[in-house]
């Protein structure tokens, strides 16, 4: 496999992650942060990063929307859930790790 065959899977990967979790709107940054130990707003963080790795322009709002697919305050009013009391918690367990 040529170097251009991977990067060209690697991105096919990517876009495929994040129509995924475009479908499992109900999957809730907190939840993915609990379970994975990464969310939207981190491919945000990393998309960003990536970016300035190469000087190129990108602003993390940006970068939001390329993951969420909109403007990241559209996406959080409608589909973001208060997190509950569980969450919270389970949150500090697995960040204090």
């Amino acid at each position: 496999m040529s170097t251009e065959q991977q990067t060209e899977i690697e991105a096919a990967v990517l876009r495929r992650l994040l129509a995924h979790l475009d479908e499992r709107k109900d999957a809730q940054n907190i939840d993915l942060m609990n379970l994975a130990g990464f969310c939207r707003n981190c491919l945000s963080k990393w998309y960003l990063a990536e970016h300035e790795a190469r000087d190129l322009d990108m602003d993390y709002d940006k970068a939001r929307e390329f993951v969420y697919g909109e403007p990241y305050e559209d996406w959080k009013k409608k589909h973001q859930a208060s997190a509950t009391k569980e969450q919270l918690a389970k949150f500090d367990q697995v960040t204090k790790k």
